[in-house]
């Protein structure tokens, strides 16, 4: 083999094993499997999921140049996940990465968006993403800072997300993402990972939020996005719409 090729594909190695991807999450006490990109993607009859699909089995991800493109809604030509979740309002998603480096320092986004009938059939261009949790900055004091990464990292690759209890039952796309900030300091640096799962949420109350559409969440100038880390940092602005708050 040449060494060319040796060496591409060990480049493509570590960029598999140097980012994670939402391998599971749990919902009521009962774990679903997400979209496993790392095995799926090479089945011709892969199992069905509450995660949907991409094609980014480099792990890679979305950068500002792409906010305006279907891809940074689901991640590289995401398609619908087949199954649900089913989680009462209130309750919380444990949602479980397989990885993430500790150099890839950012915030921690989650939105939902009411699929108005069946997600695995919803045109995700229609989908409408309100926030429901979003963590940045947790300490400035030492650059380049701790992050949400940081304490996604320490909990086992783990985060929790509570589920609006104010928020009708229905059936809804949960959009869970990293965006890495370690090169953010320059035009087109900031590196956004989106992961989209099924959720069918009971109970509840009657709000139904408005949100924004997928290719709307972001620009490239905005404050959250182009920022240096490696300067110390009293505060960090999130990027993206307001967080949601029942009234």
């Amino acid at each position: 083999m040449a060494f060319s090729k040796i060496a591409a594909l060990l480049a493509s190695a570590t960029m598999v094993a140097g980012h994670g991807y939402v391998s599971s999450i749990v919902a009521n006490g009962q774990n679903y499997t997400g979209y496993l990109v790392d095995q799926y993607s090479y089945q011709d009859d892969p199992p069905k999921s509450v995660g949907w699909s991409t094609t980014a089995t480099d792990l890679g991800f979305e950068e500002p140049s792409e906010y305006s493109d279907p891809n940074i809604i689901c991640h590289r030509n995401g398609k619908n996940g087949q199954l649900s979740a089913e989680v009462k309002a209130g309750s919380d998603v444990e949602i479980q990465w397989t990885e993430w480096p500790e150099s890839h320092h950012g915030p921690v986004i989650t939105y939902l968006a009411s699929c108005d009938g069946d997600c695995s059939t919803v045109d995700k261009t229609k989908l409408e993403f309100f926030k429901i949790d979003a963590v940045g900055l947790v300490d400035g004091s030492n650059v380049p800072g701790t992050w949400a990464t940081d304490k996604l990292i320490n909990a086992g690759n783990r985060w929790t997300v509570t589920i609006p209890s104010s928020i009708s039952a229905g059936n809804y796309v949960m959009r869970h993402e990293i965006i890495a900030l370690h090169s953010a300091g320059q035009e087109n640096g900031a590196q956004n990972y989106p992961q989209c799962l099924n959720l069918k949420v009971t109970g509840g109350g009657s709000d139904e939020p408005e949100g924004t559409l997928g290719e709307k969440l972001y620009t490239k100038s905005d404050k959250g996005i182009l920022v240096n880390i490696y300067t110390t940092l009293s505060n960090y602005v999130m990027p993206g719409p307001a967080l949601y708050s029942s009234n």
